[in-house]
Parts: structure tokens; sequence; C-alpha cells
């Protein structure tokens, strides 16, 4: 695949998921990650589960194609380290609290002085003014303040989505934000800084919901499994298993009555208009299901989809990992670890020219490139164990080979 960002390099100090989201589609791209972690454990990811023997699967879903560094970030010794690394670096990227940077004596003056054409690249949690500006924020926490958990789980409840879809969604805006910035600086322009928050990016995720609150003074509520404006769009009962169908047009709410044998319905004056269908929901879904219960999920889903109405199985993981689709797209790619261990990992969702990204490499254990980064920047081997000995780096024993 073409690697549109080779050649850019990136220093990564952020941690968790949001920012090693944003750097794993970096990497995607051909973009050298340096990922630069604390002395003290790393990554606090590494610490989470589930994992297979010792290795955090958790952290290894967001760290392909990376390497390690760890240092001791509030020695002289680790800031100089981290120093030179920015002098070479044309993006930074971080999402620790507001104020952090500073504190590790990386402020905007002192980043300008080492690398003037340097993209720092910040996540917070709720922005970087107002009265939060210095709360900690977490995807939970946020998805309850942005109002998404309002929307989501059955009628009268309030549930988190079941991934981490705020961090996510905040790691795509902010690997946005850094492509757009080295866009702009590749223009002229003079961008040195481009930042998100998870509160930003979970408001920004309540698009028709959101307008709904803002132009009517309406607030939204959970509708379970249905869309909560277009109906029939939801899961149905079949004979054996629920599946999905969405309806989204007049063509298509024919199309789906002919097929069910019910064309007198499509101008039912109950149904006849996509507001009445949503106003008379409960009964034309019991209407709906009296048919589709007829027949197993197996048969409805081909039928439903040959009459061009988007229609699909409910998949746990592992029949979603199992399925043609999956294995025509090539999505799980397997990489090996470096104790010899198959790790299989999805890889990016982009394509370039038709080709699908790769995963260059399996994520990196505790400073595992750590000697390799140092000699590249032109610390001897006997200095780099000094450094060890001292505690101000942390050297992964697995590749002591590095240090010759």
């Amino acid at each position: 695949m073409i690697q549109p960002l080779q050649g850019i390099r990136v220093v990564d100090l952020s941690r968790a998921i949001a920012g090693p989201y944003c750097t794993a589609l970096l990497a995607d791209m051909g973009a050298e990650i340096i990922k630069v972690e604390s002395i003290n454990g790393g990554d606090s990811a590494r610490a989470w589960p589930p994992f297979e023997n010792e290795h955090s699967l958790y952290f290894e879903s967001l760290n392909r194609s990376k390497r390690s560094i760890c240092i001791d970030f509030y020695s002289p010794e680790g800031r100089d380290i981290l120093d030179r690394l920015i002098e070479g670096a044309d993006v930074l990227v971080e999402n620790f609290k507001l104020g952090t940077l500073d504190k590790l004596g990386l402020t905007t003056e002192h980043l300008a002085e080492l690398n003037p054409d340097l993209i720092v690249a910040s996540v917070t949690g709720f922005g970087s003014t107002g009265p939060l500006k210095d709360d900690p924020g977490l995807d939970q926490v946020v998805q309850g303040m942005s109002g998404l958990m309002s929307v989501t789980g059955p009628p009268g409840g309030s549930f988190r989505v079941g991934v981490s879809i705020v961090d996510i969604t905040s790691g795509m805006v902010s690997a946005f934000g850094i492509v757009s910035a080295l866009l702009g600086r590749a223009r002229g322009g003079a961008i040195s800084r481009v930042s998100t928050s998870l509160l930003e990016t979970g408001m920004n995720l309540s698009v028709f919901q959101g307008q709904r609150a803002l132009s009517l003074g309406v607030a939204p509520t959970a509708q379970g499994n249905n869309h909560p404006t277009i109906t029939p769009y939801g899961t149905f009962r079949t004979a054996t298993e629920p599946i999905n169908i969405a309806v989204g047009n007049e063509k298509q709410w024919r199309a789906f009555c002919a097929l069910l044998g019910m064309p007198d319905t499509a101008d039912d004056p109950r149904f006849r208009t996509g507001p009445l269908r949503t106003a008379n929901r409960g009964e034309l879904t019991g209407i709906l299901e009296s048919v589709l219960s007829t027949k197993p999920a197996a048969e409805w889903v081909p039928l439903i989809t040959e009459a061009d109405i988007p229609c699909g199985p409910i998949y746990d993981y592992t029949q979603a990992f199992e399925s043609e689709q999956i294995a025509a797209l090539g999505l799980v790619q397997e990489v090996q670890r470096q104790d010899g261990s198959r790790l299989p990992l999805v890889r990016g969702p982009l394509s370039v020219n038709g080709l699908a990204s790769e995963i260059h490499s399996p994520p990196p254990l505790l400073g595992e490139h750590t000697a390799q980064i140092l000699r590249e920047l032109g610390i001897t081997g006997e200095a780099i164990e000094r450094l060890e000995a001292a505690g101000r780096v942390k050297v992964d024993e697995r590749t002591t080979a590095a240090r010759r």
C-alpha cells in the first residue's frame, strides 16, 4: 500500500485510548510512531485486562506498528532524551490532563525553541477553557455529560455504548486534525497546535439528536433498537433470531410491503408517510413481525437484501470475525510477538488506491526499542547502560542485542 505519511515522525506521549488510537491510525498510513512511556509502568493500558498470558490485549488492540522507548520523564537525563526526540519530530501527540506538558518542562515556548515546525496535538477531557478545563475526563463520564447515554438503551434507560466510543472518535478527530495541520504546513500555513476534547467530540456525535434539542427544545429519549425518527428501521423478530432491517425511504417501504405479501399496508392511512409510521410504530411493528415470524432469519436476510433494503443478522464479535465479508476484506492480520506467540489484530479501516492498510509490526513491549532509539540519537551502548543502571531508562531484557 502507498503510505502517504511515510517520512513523518510522531513523538507519542499519549496513553489509554484516545491518543493511542490516533497514533495507530497515523501508523497505518506510514508515519513513524515513537511511543515514549514512563519508566513507572508505561502506558496505563498495559495493566488493563483482558490478558493473554502476560500480554494486555487492551493495550495490544491500540498500539500496532509503533516503537516504545521507556524513560524517566522527570529526570534531567529523561528530559534531555525527550527534547532530542522532539527536535527531530514532525508531530507531538499527548492526551494528558491540561497543564501536564508544562510540568514536564514542555511549555509552548520551549517546544518552539526545540522545533519551530512542530505540530502539537492534544486531547483533553473538557477542553482548554471553561469551569471544567482542569477536571479529569474519561469516556463513560463524558458519554453521560454529552447526552449520549440518554439516547442509548431501552426506553426509559440510560446506557453507555458498549465500546469507548468517545475515546475512539476523539482519536479519529485528532488524527484528522494532525493530517489537516500537516497539509496546511506543507502549503505554508503557520500551524503549531491542534486540539480536541472528549466533550467536544461527544457533543459532535449528537448530530440530528442534538439538533432536535437545539432547534425544538425537545430532549430526545432512548428508543432501544429502533431508529429514533425513521420507521420501520430497527430490530425485528423472526421465526428464529432477530434481524436488523432499515427501510429508509418510500421506495423501500413499498418494496418491503410487497415482499412481505401485504402491499395494501403501504397505503394504510396509519402508515402512509414516514412521520405517521413513526407515530404508529407499535402497531406497525406488530403487523410486520406477524409476517416476519413465519420464516427463519437465514431466509429473510437474503430476500430482503435482494430487494435493495438494508438488512443483516446480529452477530456477537466471534461471529463477526468468522463472517465471509470480514475475511474477504482481510480485516484481521496476524503478527508475531517478540516471544513468538501469535497475535491476530484488526487492521486499520482505510484503503489507499484500493489497497488496504497493513500492520507493520506487533505492539511493542515496554521499552522494547529504547536502546535502538537512543542509538539513533547518537548515544553509545556504554552510555545507555549507564542510563539504565541509574534508572533513567528501561531497556526490555529481551532486546539487549539492540545495545550493541
